[in-house]
């Protein structure tokens, strides 16, 4: 069994904040965490999701968008909701440390400032899960 710490990333759609910490966490500190995301209400992967994280170098192209149901069953350290409404439907998970990021949706962001507002939450994940790993890893046994 590994002793990587497990981190879940929910928002509502699983098509841009959790993907986009998904692949930014795995790129960041893949030999410290394994990380899922999912959704409380799947919809895909955005394209501006894939478009702007290959901007930084980060290819999340092979994610997918899952369902939250399918890790009920699972033992995570952190659960991390990056969206009010997932936060308030998140179910319990056992064991898990709770944490809570609200992030804009960009999708709802006009289309002529949806790519502005992608590349703002990318940055402003970025920015929290350095944080995150700092703390993370104060922690870590």
């Amino acid at each position: 069994m590994s002793n990587k710490k497990r981190v879940l990333f929910l928002c509502t759609g699983n098509s841009a904040r959790s993907q986009m910490a998904e692949g930014l966490l795995r790129s960041a500190a893949n030999d410290r965490f394994d990380v899922v995301s999912a959704g409380t209400n799947p919809k895909g992967v955005h394209p501006r999701t894939v478009e702007v994280m290959k901007e930084i170098g980060i290819d999340v192209t092979r994610q997918t968008s899952k369902d939250v149901k399918q890790f009920l069953d699972q033992k995570f350290d952190y659960v991390i909701t990056v969206c009010d409404r997932a936060k308030q439907q998140c179910p319990i998970f056992p064991g898990a440390e709770p944490i809570h990021w609200g992030f804009d949706d960009p999708a709802e962001a006009t289309e002529a400032n949806q790519l502005e507002a992608f590349r703002r939450v990318r940055d402003e994940i970025r920015w929290r899960l350095g944080l995150f790993l700092l703390v993370a890893t104060d922690r870590r046994g």
